[in-house]
């Protein structure tokens, strides 16, 4: 499967494409105009010494008419006239979703090869395999694919009310989300949903109901989303992962995350059930 939806295939840039350029860990994007330019390479001459950092990345699922060309300038920070620099996170969540789903994977593959220069095994330099999502190392024949950590998301509702909480590093202090953690080793995710409700808010849930997953690449998560029922127990936060949680009525909502993330997602049909809902 990842064969077929992610494939390197080296550095041609014959053809024009569209362009996501990585700049440590934001996106240099045009000023003006789309975000994923459709450019020729000699349209970039600020990118023409870093000729051999450009790769091509390919994923068949993705509505793009051209080629897409990732440059990853790693630690450099440049500039260029008529470009800007711009957060993964803001555009990502606010952008198109073709837009959210190529930017997705394409720092998620900046982020792999930034991550595996090296054998985990044996220290020798790996180079990319030019068939599959990976890189190998030509010293040991040790290879490694892109880590993908499982994560579960959970909106607890109770009659008309939704658990909504405010996390210690959430990158906006007013937005309140719901329940997330990752999946430990050894249990299923309908088990470290659960455990991650108990922890996190103290509360029991039952009911659970799958609802849809997410790539999330920060740097490498994918979120499973859940809607459960509340079962028993007062709200007692975990202080090193909480700030605030509380029950908040579906008619008097606190800021909640953008629509085109997971946890949008889940509470905008949530909410829209609760309010047809006897």
């Amino acid at each position: 499967m990842v064969a077929d939806m992610l494939k390197f295939t080296g550095n041609s840039i014959v053809q024009p494409g569209h362009w996501l350029i990585f700049n440590r860990d934001q996106l240099l994007v045009p000023d003006e105009g789309e975000l994923l330019p459709l450019m020729s390479w000699s349209d970039l001459p600020f990118l023409h010494h870093y000729q051999d950092q450009v790769h091509h990345l390919y994923a068949a699922d993705l509505p793009l008419s051209h080629p897409l060309y990732i440059v990853d300038l790693g630690a450099e920070n440049i500039s260029a006239a008529g470009w800007r620099n711009a957060g993964l996170r803001e555009l990502m969540t606010s952008e198109p979703p073709v837009t959210y789903e190529t930017l997705s994977r394409a720092w998620q593959y900046v982020h792999f090869q930034r991550t595996h220069r090296f054998c985990g095994r044996c220290g020798s330099p790996t180079q990319p395999v030019d068939w599959e999502m990976a890189v190998q190392c030509h010293q040991c024949g040790h290879r490694c694919y892109p880590r993908v950590s499982p994560c579960t998301i959970v909106a607890v509702y109770r009659g008309k009310e939704i658990l909504l909480a405010r996390g210690v590093r959430h990158s906006n202090p007013k937005m309140y989300s719901i329940i997330a953690g990752f999946v430990e080793s050894g249990e299923s995710v309908e088990q470290a949903t659960h455990r991650e409700v108990g922890e996190e808010v103290g509360v029991k849930i039952k009911n659970l109901e799958y609802f849809g997953s997410q790539a999330w690449p920060f740097p490498h998560s994918l979120m499973m989303g859940y809607i459960a029922e509340y079962d028993s127990g007062d709200i007692v936060i975990d202080e090193k992962e909480i700030v605030d949680a509380d029950w908040y009525h579906i008619d008097n909502l606190p800021m909640l995350p953008p629509k085109l993330s997971i946890a949008g997602k889940i509470l905008e049909a949530l909410i829209e059930r609760l309010r047809h809902a006897s």
